[in-house]
């Protein structure tokens, strides 16, 4: 039947900034998806206890005040998504996410910094999997595509419409329909089990980041560093 045709859970965070390891939530969403079509979901407005610069401001339309007045506690609500995708996962239902690594290393950098079991601990040691992004997907099965890879650019390119975007909800139930519409498009993304995906997801992370890491060095960046790891990379305080 394919994982494409499954139910699956989407997953998006907006946040105070670009830096997976210092941005702090502001809002997240996870939301069940059955044949493409939105149904449970799980809604957060976070206060994140620093101040959401106005490009941030600009882009998700969370002001500092809004925050303050209406937002829970950041700790609760990191704890509070944390235990919403490790239930998935244990239940085996894929958590998909557009580039996957950079909401699954803030909420972990989020997790360590209020002191809260890490997504790790909660699975009992495993790696939260499985995991889809269709942001790691796309680039891998049409790697020379032209343009943008941000969600709008892809959306459009599969037909999917995205709603609002950079709104958490909108967001998270655009890229579950992504997903599903490669998978459609590519019948063998389709055709590999959601164990497999994440497994191949690594290594064509991993493959990309290598490329560029060498495209940027050849360009004259000679100290250039890309992380491939994914989908979730350690805290700060703990890379070497």
């Amino acid at each position: 039947m394919g994982w494409h045709r499954e139910p699956l859970i989407g997953f998006d965070l907006e946040t105070t900034g670009t830096d997976p390891y210092e941005a702090r939530i502001v809002t997240g969403a996870v939301i069940e998806v059955r044949d493409g079509e939105p149904g449970g979901r799980r809604e957060w407005l976070a206060d994140p206890g620093v101040e959401i610069p106005a490009d941030a401001v600009a882009v998700h339309g969370i002001s500092n005040e809004r925050a303050a007045a209406e937002g829970r506690p950041a700790d609760r609500v990191a704890d509070a998504i944390a235990g919403v995708l490790v239930d998935h996962w244990r239940a085996g239902v894929p958590v998909v996410a557009y580039n996957a690594a950079f909401d699954l290393t803030l909420l972990s950098a989020e997790l360590r910094r209020y002191g809260l079991p890490s997504l790790r601990e909660r699975l009992g040691g495993a790696d939260p999997a499985p995991v889809i992004d269709p942001y790691t997907i796309d680039r891998a099965v049409d790697r020379y595509r032209r343009g943008k890879r941000n969600l709008e650019a892809v959306c459009a390119e599969y037909g999917i419409a995205l709603g609002t975007a950079h709104d958490a909800t909108a967001d998270a139930l655009a890229a579950a329909r992504l997903a599903r519409a490669i998978a459609a498009r590519h019948p063998k993304v389709g055709a590999l089990g959601p164990a497999e995906l994440h497994r191949r997801q690594i290594e064509w992370y991993a493959a990309w980041a290598a490329d560029f890491q060498d495209f940027l060095r050849r360009k004259g960046d000679a100290g250039a560093v890309v992380d491939g790891t994914w989908p979730l990379r350690e805290p700060a305080q703990e890379r070497v």
